[in-house]
């Protein structure tokens, strides 16, 4: 358990931290822009001014969407490695950003734009209790776990294929949104997200302290009088608002929820009361960097995010696996 001070520390170098990675995102991109001229823009209100017109429109809703859509990731990829007890568990491994997206764009082609936040947390939900349902009959053994999820993608995938197929028209977009980018979300594309994310994040926060018994083993927590299978649907349905809500706006998103769990407790410990602000901070902060990176690196040229996330996450997985055999990954 790490010392409370420490952690205290911790936390308040990283809420700094996020103010910084959203003043770069706000200032960095193929326009650089100052942050003292950026502000001055910003207190002038001239609307004609094309940094204001930058940032008003374009960088910070863009912000906005990593910040929450990063903290998002981050808490729900530590609720669900912690109900499921498996260090390799996360919305995009386990298939719930699969069923969030076709959800999304089943709404998308049916119904109206305003339904496709609630239509994402559905999809999220529905998966992530299916593939716990699947492993548990099968026996909820880690592997069996990651493999049910993978199969449940699979036909989450096949299902998206055949909507872009039957409804070009209706999916628009789907190509990047598949990828996973923050390229081009509106304000209000984040806000209509916003009653999913802040219902995600209350729960989540009031289910810490049980987060903690349940660590301690299921026999051992049921004998301390905790109700396990209250605890852990109540978790699943916490990621599902999560994860559900950040693909709405940003896409299947991948990895950060796989990623940044393991960061945060190494800086913090495994007390969920403590861990999962710090993965809401470090989640933020790791996809607007990425964002940032992502959109500066090959310019003139904007790379999704969700490629150059592939490519970080799919290394860490590695290495998990690898750390895994060798006993050396949070179980």
């Amino acid at each position: 358990m790490k010392d409370k001070r420490q952690n205290r520390l911790v936390l308040a170098a990283l809420a700094v931290l996020t103010l910084g990675a959203m003043a770069l995102s706000l200032c960095v991109g193929s326009q650089g822009v100052a942050l003292p001229r950026l502000l001055a823009a910003l207190r002038a209100g001239d609307p004609a001014d094309p940094v204001r017109r930058i940032v008003l429109y374009v960088r910070l809703p863009r912000m906005a969407a990593g910040l929450c859509c990063g903290a998002a990731m981050a808490v729900a990829g530590a609720l669900l490695q912690a109900v499921l007890n498996n260090a390799m568990a996360s919305p995009n491994v386990i298939g719930v950003n699969a069923g969030a997206g076709f959800f999304a764009l089943l709404a998308g082609v049916l119904l109206p734009q305003r339904a496709v936040p609630g239509a994402a947390f559905a999809g999220a939900l529905v998966t992530a209790l299916l593939i716990y349902l699947l492993a548990l009959r099968a026996g909820l053994a880690r592997t069996t776990l990651v493999l049910a999820g993978l199969a449940v993608s699979g036909i989450l995938t096949a299902g998206v294929n055949t909507m872009r197929l039957l409804f070009p028209e209706g999916v628009t977009g789907a190509d990047g949104f598949l990828i996973g980018g923050l390229s081009g979300v509106s304000l209000t594309a984040v806000g209509s997200a916003l009653p999913y994310l802040a219902a995600g994040g209350v729960l989540a926060l009031f289910l810490a302290p049980e987060l903690n018994i349940l660590a301690l083993g299921e026999q051992t927590a049921t004998s301390l009088g905790l109700p396990v299978g209250r605890t852990r649907l109540a978790s699943i349905l916490a990621a599902a608002l999560l994860a559900g809500a950040a693909v709405s706006f940003a896409g299947l998103i991948s990895f950060v929820g796989l990623l940044v769990p393991h960061i945060a407790r190494r800086l913090v410990g495994v007390d969920h009361r403590v861990l999962l602000p710090a993965c809401a901070l470090l989640g933020a902060i790791f996809l607007l960097v990425c964002d940032t990176a992502a959109r500066t690196l090959f310019a003139p040229y904007e790379l999704p995010v969700g490629i150059l996330l592939n490519v970080i996450g799919g290394v860490f997985f590695l290495y998990l696996l690898l750390g895994r055999k060798r006993g050396r990954v949070y179980d």
